[in-house]
């Protein structure tokens, strides 16, 4: 298992979820700083870090942004710091933090909840290509 570098931010995301993998999809794409790194949260590593982090196993309904190796984001809180880390204009997206973070949730519960339904799922977690296997750390 390698190890997250100082300098980089760890995305937890639902591994079997195809609106979660084409979202850390576009991340990779948008993410010309090289700042972003991913493990799906079905993973060990997944586990352990929400585990340790939030004191609780969680399910696999909510995003995770680690920083520092200590700052944790969830959810539509996640999606948005993750957001204005991207260039312009996805960075804009950054405005929506000022939504009180209850009715933000509660959209992003509400499309959690039905993202399977919506959008499908797959057997098994996304296994990267060569090309972007380094920016995964399990």
């Amino acid at each position: 298992m390698k190890e997250l570098p100082l300098d980089k931010k760890l995305i937890l995301f639902d591994g079997v979820c195809n609106l979660c993998n084409n979202s850390v999809n576009f991340v990779i794409r948008h993410d010309k700083k090289d700042r972003f790194m991913f493990a799906s949260l079905q993973s060990e590593l997944g586990k352990q870090i929400a585990k340790e982090k939030l004191q609780e196993a969680i399910g696999t309904d909510s995003i995770i942004l680690v920083e520092n190796d200590s700052t944790l984001f969830l959810k539509s809180t996640a999606a948005l710091k993750i957001a204005a880390a991207l260039r312009f204009p996805i960075n804009l997206l950054v405005i929506f933090l000022i939504i009180p973070k209850a009715l933000r949730n509660w959209v992003y519960d509400y499309v959690a909840k039905n993202r399977y339904k919506w959008y499908g799922k797959r057997d098994a977690c996304m296994i990267p290509t060569d090309d972007i296997k380094s920016k995964f750390l399990e």
